[in-house]
């Protein structure tokens, strides 16, 4: 089996309503979508979201570089040699991430329809024997994101995620301190700072004013880059913390554990380049003693389902957050929910089925490599 030919879509992603984390507003979730396809005649499918602000690529510049010299790179490779195939790409292009992300999500999709298998019996089988997912809230007004957490715990979800970081960090306090008192002390919740309170200094200050809030953790409270600060951090309050934007690949994965700089990982795969990678760094995490989630950079059914198998390889894949889908008002896959929980199909490959007519209908621009 190789690859023959690929399609690559850029498109955009209409939101149910506006997502507000601390560094962007995001109006509708612009992404790339990979269309791969054997000479078997199989067809795989992969996606890519961008993030400026932490993989430092935009949706159409990963649409470019997808073009120009990652899918150029593996043309003619079979999918099941993911480690040349990954040893292709870094040698076509540093970084980017995401792009990367998108053809190896493909190549495990096409792995799985070859093998008739689900994508998780090809990486570690069933280790989970049921996935939840939080309710994810967006920054607002103190009230108003109360409100939505107790109208969630109501419709069924068993934990929550606040997006804070936009501000004085003492308003982020209030808005958690809200919803804890609004949902009272049992329901978890994880709270996401995005980098929002940049210094040391200052997330310790406004972690010590929620140390009887209950938290499950803080995660990335300070600027991505500073790994000892967030270590510095960790050693100056009792909330665990969870390092996100400061973990891409297995440098900053060695680096937080030698610097002792965080309680729990998030994995993205658009931040390590995809499923392979991805479990590597589980696979490390474990004999590190260190428990991870896999986050969601807001994919579609294609990038949410690859992480969900990923989670469902892995013991010490503790949680997940993949709820992209949940937040469009149109999307390309059938990727199913299920209050609490995340269903997946246990067909072969990523187990979805892409609408190829929505597709077309969201695609901005599109190009064949051959």
């Amino acid at each position: 089996m190789k690859i023959i030919k690929a399609t690559v879509h850029a498109v955009r992603f209409p939101l149910r309503e506006p997502f507000i984390v601390s560094y962007a507003t995001y109006p509708d979730m612009p992404a790339v979508i990979l269309r791969l396809e054997t000479d078997t005649g199989l067809v795989g499918y992969g996606e890519a979201v961008t993030d400026e602000h932490v993989t430092g690529e935009y949706y159409l510049s990963a649409y470019e570089i997808l073009k120009h010299l990652l899918i150029p790179a593996v043309i003619g490779e079979n999918p099941f040699d993911i480690e040349r195939i990954h040893g292709k790409m870094n040698g076509a292009v540093s970084g980017n991430p995401a792009a990367k992300a998108a053809i190896d999500i493909a190549c495990y999709d096409l792995m799985g329809k070859a093998a008739g298998q689900p994508v998780y019996n090809l990486i570690g089988g069933r280790a989970h024997e049921r996935i939840e997912y939080p309710r994810v809230l967006s920054i607002e007004a103190p009230e108003i994101m109360a409100e939505k957490a107790v109208r969630a715990v109501e419709d069924g979800y068993s934990s929550l995620k606040l997006k804070v970081g936009k501000g004085d960090p003492m308003d982020d306090v209030a808005r958690i301190k809200a919803v804890r008192k609004a949902v009272g002390p049992d329901v978890p919740i994880r709270v996401d700072v995005n980098q929002g309170w940049k210094t040391p200094g200052t997330a310790a200050a406004a972690i010590r004013e929620l140390e009887g809030e209950n938290l499950k953790w803080i995660e990335q409270p300070i600027r991505m880059g500073d790994i000892r600060g967030l270590a510095d951090v960790r050693r100056k309050v009792t909330v665990p913390v969870m390092a996100d934007e400061s973990l891409h690949g297995m440098e900053e994965f060695l680096e937080i554990v030698r610097l002792e700089a965080a309680d729990v990982l998030n994995i993205k795969l658009m931040k390590c380049g995809g499923i392979y990678p991805a479990i590597h760094i589980g696979k490390a995490a474990e004999a590190a003693g260190m428990p991870c989630q896999v986050g969601s950079m807001v994919e579609s059914s294609v990038g949410s389902a690859a992480g969900y198998h990923v989670v469902m390889s892995r013991s010490n894949i503790q949680s997940a957050e993949l709820t992209g889908p949940l937040l469009f008002s149109e999307e390309i896959g059938d990727l199913k929910y299920e209050l609490p929980q995340v269903l997946l199909a246990g067909q072969p490959g990523l187990g979805i089925t892409v609408d190829e007519e929505q597709l077309e209908k969201l695609t901005v621009k599109k190009e064949t490599v051959q």
